[in-house]
């Protein structure tokens, strides 16, 4: 196992970041594509579709060739979310890193590095809502590449983070992951997040019956002030 260390993220680094954030997203396609697949609603609309132009024209090939047809089409409606995801980051708060997240105390960017190349990646930003009660730290952009996995990276940069936000005074991390993302909510159920709500992000969201699952860390500190 290749040695790694966590550090602040630099200008130089972004290429690699952006590319790195990106592919962990697309990485997630297959796993949408088969949980599509296997909604009740897609299974009628697949076996439906070309059976229907079956018996209204009597030809096979018509029927293949839709269905088919359909086959892609899930396959683009999977990718969706992913891509529509990673284009309105690149937009945000991705689109400048040191400006986002390293212009102030309250926020960072992290990323781990082996044998001189980025393999992940995680940003801490706080969260900005008038009527909030506690002082959050929002957990964004973990990621590591996929050789690099199983090493234990994503877990050394979530503990980076949340040392950070207890130098910082929060109270709490929050995060959304979605449900599709199994071995990242395997890992923060594994260091203590709590999952605290589920929602639907959006009507392509509601249609693909894919949720988004949040997740909430209560700091030691936190846990002892609220304590009766």
């Amino acid at each position: 196992m290749a040695p790694y260390r966590i550090r602040k993220y630099q200008e130089s680094d972004r290429q690699r970041v952006l590319d790195l954030f990106s592919q962990g997203m697309i990485q997630h396609v297959p796993t949408t594509f088969r949980h599509i697949l296997k909604l009740p609603r897609t299974l009628v609309f697949l076996l439906g579709v070309p059976l229907t132009l079956f018996l209204v024209s009597g030809s096979w090939i018509l029927a293949l060739v839709s269905g088919l047809t359909l086959l892609a089409a899930l396959r683009f409606l999977a990718k969706y979310p992913w891509t529509e995801y990673v284009a309105h980051s690149l937009h945000t708060d991705m689109s400048d890193i040191t400006k986002t997240y390293l212009s102030g105390p309250g926020s960072c960017f992290w990323v781990a590095e082996s044998e001189g190349q980025v393999v992940g990646t995680v940003g801490a930003l706080p969260v900005e809502k008038p009527t909030l009660q506690k002082k959050q730290l929002e957990l964004l952009h973990l990621s590591v590449s996929l050789e690099h996995r199983g090493q234990g990276i994503a877990k050394a940069l979530v503990r980076t983070l949340l040392q950070f936000a207890r130098d910082q005074g929060y109270s709490e991390v929050v995060l959304s992951t979605t449900m599709l993302q199994y071995s990242a909510i395997a890992l923060y159920q594994s260091m203590g997040f709590q999952k605290t709500g589920q929602h639907f992000p959006s009507m392509c969201g509601r249609l693909l019956a894919i949720s988004i699952f949040d997740f909430t860390y209560q700091l030691p500190s936190a846990q002892v002030s609220h304590a009766p």
